[in-house]
């Protein structure tokens, strides 16, 4: 009976994850309140104090926050096996959403007059990347040197034209922050009992990867290389793995053209679950060349290698959650991260603005986007289909 009444309860919770995979719209921290509506108030799963806590633990690790976070939710509830059906459930239909959109851009041909009613996606995904900096800054820019960080951060991402300025922006910034806040290092007590083979698995497919793209010199293993490269670096979400994209495969390696890629940003603000489903459609363009099956490929590339990194280091980070929550340096380096991570979104802003003719209604529309999403409570869809009736009627 005890038996029968557990498994009732797994096959509500991943229910559960389907309909939020389905419905939840607005990156990490809208996610975060349906999370604790549904598993907390909702089926009594876990409580708010040790959602948090979880949610705290996964914004100081790379990778897609909410995704991490609902993984650790299902860690929690069954064990390890749990936690991969409910990363499988969470991820694929955004996935197969933003892969079935290269797709059908891809038959269709973007630059084709016909598909011109998609132009104002471009300037409209700007406003929401702007609309996230200033998000972010209101979550993470506390301190002094906070703004410092942050500021330049922005002006180095910009004036540095290079893929490796991102990473090594948010190392430095990690570094600077541990250092300036040591006052309480003194009763810093060491983190035992690691499980370490996780984390081995984490390095060794980086390395691994790595080795395979610079041999082989093969696009695929290469994508799988930058993507799961982005995984493994990127706080803040995905509005922070957005520029890094951009930066890699737009302009220093030209997989994907500048409309193309706007056109995906822009979609993405109506697709629900993980932001970083993005990289599904970023895989897909990046093998479009290949046709359809090679864009199958690119979009399965895209998925496995944004969501995998994250998903190793829940696994060897949240058996020893109970130490690493206190641990001071962590804390102190994730807090200088957290603050370069929002000026590289404001960057990316800058930087996706570039490639955007600069006229009356491209400006309109952005702006406008601004404003509606700073002063309403629009959805998120629903300004994406907005956008698209503009693009039809003018």
């Amino acid at each position: 009976m005890l038996k029968k009444h557990k498994q009732i309860k797994i096959l509500l919770y991943l229910l559960d994850v389907l309909k939020l995979a389905a419905t939840a719209f607005g990156g990490p921290q809208m996610h975060f309140t349906q999370f604790y509506k549904v598993f907390v108030l909702k089926r009594n799963h876990l409580t708010e104090e040790e959602l948090k806590e979880m949610n705290s633990l996964c914004s100081m690790l790379p990778g897609p926050t909410s995704t991490q976070t609902i993984t650790a939710i299902g860690y929690s509830i069954g064990g390890p096996v749990l936690a991969f059906i409910t990363l499988a459930i969470w991820v694929l239909p955004a996935s197969m959403l933003m892969l079935s959109f290269a797709i059908l851009l891809s038959l269709l041909d973007i630059t084709n007059p016909r598909l011109d009613f998609l132009k104002y996606l471009q300037p409209m995904a700007v406003g929401f990347i702007i609309y996230a900096a200033y998000q972010i800054k209101n979550l993470f820019v506390k301190r002094i040197h906070h703004w410092v960080l942050m500021l330049l951060s922005t002006v180095l991402a910009i004036v540095i034209e290079t893929p490796l300025v991102f990473p090594l922006i948010l190392l430095v910034g990690g570094f600077v922050s541990s250092q300036i806040n040591k006052a309480n290092y003194r009763d810093v007590k060491p983190i035992k009992n690691i499980l370490w083979k996780n984390f081995f698995l984490f390095v060794g497919v980086f390395l691994f990867a790595a080795i395979l793209g610079a041999l082989t010199k093969n696009k695929a293993f290469l994508l799988f290389e930058n993507t799961y490269r982005f995984g493994s670096i990127v706080f803040g979400g995905g509005h922070v793995l957005i520029p890094m994209m951009y930066n890699q495969f737009v302009e220093f390696k030209h997989y994907i053209e500048p409309n193309t890629f706007l056109a995906g940003v822009g979609i993405l603000q109506a697709t629900p679950g993980p932001v970083f489903s993005f990289s599904a459609y970023a895989g897909a363009m990046a093998l479009n060349e290949w046709g359809i099956w090679g864009q199958v490929v690119g979009g399965v590339i895209g998925t496995v290698a944004i969501f995998l990194p994250g998903i190793l280091l829940i696994f060897f980070v949240y058996p020893i959650w109970a130490q690493v929550k206190n641990y001071s340096p962590i804390k102190n380096a994730i807090e200088g991260i957290n603050a370069t991570s929002a000026g590289l979104v404001l960057a990316s802003a800058y930087l996706l603005f570039k490639p955007i003719q600069v006229n009356e209604p491209n400006m309109l529309v952005l702006l406008g986007t601004l404003f509606l999403l700073l002063t309403s409570k629009i959805p998120s869809p629903l300004l994406v289909l907005i956008c698209i009736a503009v693009g039809f009627v003018f």
